[in-house]
C-alpha cells in the first residue's frame, strides 16, 4: 500500500482548502486529492495582479473535482501590507533577487487559513515542490496563524517525480493544462514581478528564450522618446502616490498615461541562481523580472547614520522574507525599526521612463536635510571652512601615533 493511501486511511481528511492557480500542478492536485483522500476539495485563487482572466478557473476547478472555488481580489492588501513594507526596507536578497515571489506567498497562505476556518476545513494544501522554498513559505505561515492545521503537500507524497509525469496524469484524466513537454515552464506573476522556471532554464549557461520574456518588454520595441512621471510621498501615508488620493495598487501600477508604453517589466531584470532552504541546498535557476522595483535613490530626508543603520538591517530583513518568516517576531521588530526610519521620507521624485529604465531626474522635499547654502562651492556665510582642520586632526590622531611608532 502506498504511503499516501496509508495516510488517507489512518488520518482521514473531511475537507481541504487548496491554493489553486489553475496551472499544471494545482490542476492535477484537485483530482489527485479526490482520488487519494476522498475528501471535499475547496479551491482558492488569489488575485494579486496576475494579469489573467480568473473567472474561467471557476468552471475548470469544479470540473476537475472541487466542490467550490473562492476567487478573492487581494491586490490592495498585497500592495499595502506586503509590497510597500518590503520597499520601505529596500530589501534585496543576496544583492540580486528582488523577492517578487517570496512576498506573495504569506498573503496567499494567510487568506487560505481564513477560508479554512470559515469552511471548517481540517487541512490545507499547496502545490509547491519538495525541493524549493515555496513549501517553507506556505507552511511557516500556516503554522504561525493556525498551529494545529494539517498540511498536505502532494509533491512530498505522490509517486510522480517530475512535470512530464504530471502532464501524462493530466492527459489520462482529461485535465486541461497549457504546459507541454516542450514548454514545461512554471510561471509566477503578480503586480510586482514575473518569473519563469523549469525546462531549459535549469541550465545556467542557457540563454532565456523569447517565450520566457514578455515581448513588449524588449527595449528595442519601446518608444524612442521618454515619458516623465512624478511620485509623491506625503506625511502620514505609507506608500507613494502617483496622483491625489490614489490607492496603493494604483501607486504601484503608475499613472494611466504611463501604462501602455511600460507594459511588461519596468525595472531590474535578474537571472539569479537561488539557493533553496532545504537539506543539501538544492539549487535552481530561473528568469526573474521585477516590473515595479526601480534602483534605490538617494534619500534627501534621512539622517546619514539612520540610513546606514537601516541599510545594515536589509540583508537580515531580506533573508527573513526569502525564507518565509514574514509573520515572525523578528521580522515585525525589524519592520517597526525600518518604518520609524521612514517617518520623515516625504516629498516628490520626478522620474524618466525610457527603454526599460527608470531614472530619477529630480527630487524635492519640504523636510529635506540637504542645504544648498551649506553644500555650495561658492561663497557662503553659514560655514567656516577652517572648522574642518580640527575635525581632520582629531580623526588622524591614531594614524599619526601609529606612524611615529613605526607601525
Amino acid at each position: 500500500m502506498s504511503r499516501c493511501r496509508e495516510l488517507a486511511l489512518t488520518q482521514p481528511i473531511k475537507k481541504i482548502v487548496v491554493a489553486y492557480s489553475g496551472g499544471l500542478d494545482t490542476s492535477v492536485i484537485i483530482t489527485w486529492l479526490r482520488e487519494t483522500y476522498g475528501c471535499e476539495v475547496i479551491a482558492f485563487t488569489a488575485d494579486i495582479g496576475q494579469g489573467e482572466e480568473l473567472e474561467p478557473l471557476r468552471e475548470k476547478a469544479v470540473k476537475t473535482g472541487a466542490s467550490r472555488i473562492y476567487i478573492d481580489d487581494l491586490r490592495e492588501e498585497f500592495v499595502r501590507d506586503f509590497v510597500f513594507p518590503l520597499l520601505r526596507a529596500n530589501a534585496v536578497y543576496e544583492g540580486r533577487y528582488l523577492l517578487g515571489t517570496s512576498i506573495a506567498r504569506p498573503l496567499i497562505a494567510k487568506r487560505q487559513i481564513e477560508i479554512a476556518e470559515k469552511e471548517g476545513a481540517d487541512a490545507v494544501c499547496h502545490g509547491a515542490t519538495g525541493k524549493g522554498n515555496d513549501q517553507v513559505r506556505f507552511e511557516l505561515t500556516y503554522f504561525a496563524l493556525k498551529p494545529g492545521i494539517r498540511i498536505v503537500a502532494p509533491w512530498r507524497e505522490w509517486s510522480m517525480k517530475g512535470r512530464e509525469e504530471l502532464i501524462d496524469y493530466a492527459d489520462k484524466h482529461r485535465i486541461p493544462v497549457t504546459a507541454t513537454k516542450s514548454k514545461p515552464f512554471s510561471t509566477d506573476r503578480n503586480l510586482l514581478h514575473i518569473s519563469y522556471e523549469g525546462g531549459v532554464l535549469e541550465d545556467p549557461w542557457a540563454s532565456p528564450r523569447r517565450t520566457c520574456t514578455p515581448s513588449p518588454s524588449r527595449s528595442s520595441r519601446r518608444r524612442t522618446r521618454p515619458n516623465t512621471s512624478r511620485s509623491t510621498t506625503r506625511p502620514g501615508t505609507r506608500w507613494p502616490s502617483m496622483g491625489s488620493g490614489s490607492p496603493p495598487r494604483r501607486s504601484l501600477r503608475g499613472e494611466p498615461h504611463c501604462r501602455r508604453p511600460w507594459r511588461g517589466p519596468r525595472g531590474p531584470r535578474g537571472e539569479p541562481l537561488r539557493g533553496h532552504e532545504v537539506p543539501r541546498r538544492v539549487r535552481d535557476a530561473g528568469r526573474h523580472a521585477a516590473p515595479r522595483r526601480s534602483p534605490r535613490r538617494r534619500i534627501l530626508t534621512m539622517d546619514r547614520e539612520v540610513m546606514h543603520l537601516r541599510d545594515s538591517l536589509i540583508p537580515q530583513y531580506a533573508e527573513l522574507v526569502y525564507y518565509g518568516y514574514w509573520f515572525s517576531p523578528e521580522r515585525l521588530m525589524l519592520q517597526a525599526a525600518i518604518d520609524e526610519s521612514q517617518r520623515n521620507v516625504t516629498g516628490t521624485a520626478r522620474l524618466k521612463l525610457y527603454k526599460g529604465n527608470c531614472d530619477t531626474v529630480g527630487r524635492r522635499s519640504p523636510v529635506s536635510l540637504y542645504r544648498p547654502d551649506l553644500a555650495t562651492f561658492e561663497a557662503d556665510t553659514v560655514y567656516d571652512q577652517k572648522d574642518a582642520e580640527g575635525f581632520i586632526r582629531l580623526n588622524a590622531l591614531r594614524l599619526r601615533v601609529g606612524a611615529k611608532t613605526g607601525r
